[in-house]
Parts: structure tokens; sequence; C-alpha cells
């Protein structure tokens, strides 16, 4: 981009600018940081809703692995189209049992107190666990549906019907 400036700031002496210092900065690896962000996520709802036993870097293969390692602005191999079976299997696992916590979650809660998600989660207003493990299936390539048959199978366990029908 091209910087206009006035004639007054050229010659004041000084600091480099802020802006100009972010100019010179190497522009960043877009799906490395996409990549980054998957991990955050994982490990955000293993620690929101408790999750045992999971193991958050058995979700990526070698290559995966190894991006996480590397500086951001870096140009890395990741993960292709091709996955190995058993890796797909472990992430559906995972998936499957972000959305059961969450559900058991909402319900033991409101059951408790008929307190309401938001009542719950106080600082995740908004945030539909369900609705962000079937987006995070777009990124670990399982299939959204069979998370959201899932959500849907869970809330009718769970004496949901009506929330389960919509």
């Amino acid at each position: 981009p091209v910087l206009d400036t006035e004639d007054a700031w050229v010659s004041v002496e000084g600091p480099v600018s802020i802006v100009e210092l972010a100019l010179e900065q190497k522009r960043i690896h877009y799906p490395l940081v996409e990549h980054q962000f998957v991990l955050c996520t994982i490990l955000y709802a293993i620690m929101r809703l408790s999750l045992k036993g999971v193991k958050p870097l058995s979700l990526f293969d070698s290559k995966g692995k190894n991006a996480f390692f590397k500086d951001l602005t870096s140009i890395q191999l990741l993960p292709s189209g091709d996955m190995d079976p058993d890796v797909l299997s472990v992430r559906q696992q995972f998936l499957l049992k972000v959305v059961s916590a969450a559900v058991q979650t909402l319900c033991s809660s409101q059951k408790d107190r008929e307190a309401s998600e938001e009542e719950y989660f106080p600082f995740e207003k908004g945030k539909n666990w369900p609705t962000l493990a079937a987006d995070l299936a777009q990124y670990l390539q399982i299939s959204e549906d069979l998370v959201r048959r899932h959500y849907v199978c869970e809330l009718y366990s769970y004496g949901m019907d009506n929330l389960g029908e919509e």
C-alpha cells in the first residue's frame, strides 16, 4: 500500500511509525494460522467440556503435528485431502464426544435449576457447542451431517424432543 504523508511529517525525527513497522513484517501463511486455530478450538472444547482421555495431537497426522512448531510466516506442508482412516476415526469420535458432552451439560444444568445455556456458560453467550463441532468437522474432514445427526439423537435421548425436531 502507498502511504501519503504530509510534508510537515517528512522531516520529523524519532522512532519508526507502527504503520511502517507493520508493512515491513513478513506475510503470514494463512492456512497455517487456520491450522493453529483448529488446535486452539479443540483444546478449548476439551477444557470447557471437561473431556477426559482425549489426546489432542492424536487428531492430526505427522504433517499436521510438525506444522504446529513452525513459524507462521513459513510455507509448510499441511495435511492433504487423503487422510489415514485411523486419524479420521479418532476425529469423528472426538467430535461426537464434544456434542454428547455439550448436550449432557446443557440438560443437566436445566434439570438442576432450570437454567438456560447462557446462564450456565456466562462468558460464552451465543456459543453453541454442537454448531461449533459441526463447523470444526469441515476442518477435520468429517461429515457435518454425521455430527448433526448425532446431536439430534442426543437431544432425543435426553428428552429434549422439541429441540430435536428443530
